[in-house]
């Protein structure tokens, strides 16, 4: 049986396990990935637990933990608040404001797991304050961190410019961003229909006291016990001035967030850590709200995101993956070999790293660009779309961070909502860019 084969049965079977038996997937992976390792890749343990994503851990930990803070304390009741009132009630606008912010921050130079744990917390917040679709939101920050992730000073594209220029090739940096550009626009807009587009427009505008709190648990709000909203009702007068009111508290937890998002645009300081150190100071200053965000940080989610991103990595390690794409070397046909090689990236990208996808497929299909038997220009924003559209993946820093940051009766709905859009991803990515890049692009 050949390594391809038991890569994907290994998948099966976590699947399968998992929704049988009601355990977290994570842990399935995690033994898996010792199990195929050991016995069948004949890896040592080490070489396992390096594929273990030690960054994601702490950047999901700290995120969750700095933002659960500040929920507890009710800044971001203020801060959302807030946002309300700049866009003058019209809360139709809400997504495309995250979208345009998301795409701006990556596109400046942010790595797209930065802006992600940026946004992400603060758009699901929005979220429920104000009766909007999570999925919803936490996709507009995912695809407009994918819209603005290659720009010519982008990460994504000094990655993808890399690898060409390695191999001898030259792309124009203009049209790969603007064609992305589109792309993930016109992607957005139709998350933005299927998710509720339509009856946000119909709401039209509201106020600061129109809304109302689907996460303000009891204790949340101002830190002293008191909540932001009355549960499933309409605020009051008094809560409207309360959000309104700023003490030190809240002032010192917006002044963290903002040098966690200084520091790591400017100095390229690890955004985890960061958050982890703002979190950790905070809860030495106050606390009580510390002690209630205990129970935002997701446990469940680290594991099953650690299990499975680890299984991909032994996966990595083995050569499985590069096995897979080496295949298309064999394709007679190039606009056929190019669709396998966006299928690959879209499917491997949604468990794995979307830069290793361009490093390790990019030299794949240098051979076919130099002979002049695809378009340079259109592959490569092709195979930008495809492999980077699956961000969304609840397997993905982005889509793990919307899942920690939904409530807790809310993360199994927000989980499969992801992993449904994902699929579709997966197979409409590849397929739609193969099309409208390769085939009809001049």
């Amino acid at each position: 049986m050949n390594s391809e084969l038991v890569a994907v049965l290994g998948l099966v079977a976590i699947f399968g396990l998992s929704m049988w038996r009601n355990i977290n997937m994570g842990a399935i992976g995690l033994v898996a990935a010792f199990l195929l390792g050991v016995t069948y890749f004949g890896l040592d343990t080490a070489a396992i637990l390096s594929g273990f994503p030690g960054s994601l851990f702490v950047t999901l930990v700290g995120v969750t933990f700095l933002f659960g803070i500040a929920r507890a304390n009710g800044t971001v009741d203020r801060l959302v608040a807030g946002a309300v009132t700049l866009v003058r009630g019209r809360i139709a606008l809400v997504p495309w404001v995250f979208f345009v912010l998301a795409a701006l921050i990556t596109g400046i130079g942010a790595i797209s797991a930065a802006t992600n744990a940026i946004l992400v917390p603060i758009a699901l917040a929005f979220a429920y304050r104000y009766r909007i679709n999570p999925l919803l939101l936490g996709l507009c920050v995912l695809n407009g961190t994918n819209a603005g992730g290659f720009s010519p000073i982008s990460v994504y594209f000094s990655i993808v410019d890399g690898a060409l220029s390695a191999t001898g090739i030259t792309v124009s940096p203009g049209p790969i961003f603007l064609l992305t550009l589109i792309a993930n626009t016109v992607l957005n807009a139709v998350a933005f229909f299927l998710l509720g587009g339509r009856a946000l427009i119909a709401r039209g505008r509201e106020t600061v006291a129109e809304g109302e709190s689907t996460d303000s648990p009891a204790g949340a709000g101002d830190g002293t016990g008191t909540p932001a909203h009355a549960p499933g009702g309409p605020t009051t007068t008094a809560t409207s001035r309360r959000l309104t009111t700023w003490t030190p508290m809240h002032l010192v937890t917006v002044a963290v967030v903002l040098t966690i998002v200084v520091l790591t645009l400017t100095l390229d300081l690890d955004v985890g850590f960061l958050a982890l150190s703002g979190a950790v100071l905070l809860a030495l200053l106050w606390p009580q709200p510390a002690k209630e965000a205990t129970t935002h940080i997701g446990w469940q989610v680290v594991l099953l995101i650690g299990g499975m991103v680890t299984y991909i990595g032994v996966l990595q390690e083995a050569g499985v993956v590069e096995d897979l794409a080496s295949t298309v070397n064999g394709i007679g046909t190039p606009v056929v070999a190019a669709l396998v090689l966006l299928a690959i990236g879209g499917v491997v990208s949604a468990f794995a790293s979307t830069n290793a996808m361009f490093v390790i497929l990019v030299p794949l299909a240098a051979p076919l660009l130099l002979a002049g038997e695809l378009g340079l220009v259109g592959f490569v924003a092709g195979l930008c779309v495809a492999s980077s559209a699956v961000d969304s993946s609840p397997f993905s820093t982005g889509g793990a961070l919307m899942v920690a940051n939904g409530q807790e009766a809310d993360r199994d709905r927000i989980f499969r909502g992801l992993l449904w859009w994902t699929t579709a991803m997966v197979v409409a990515a590849p397929l739609l860019s193969w099309v409208a890049f390769v085939l009809l692009w001049p």
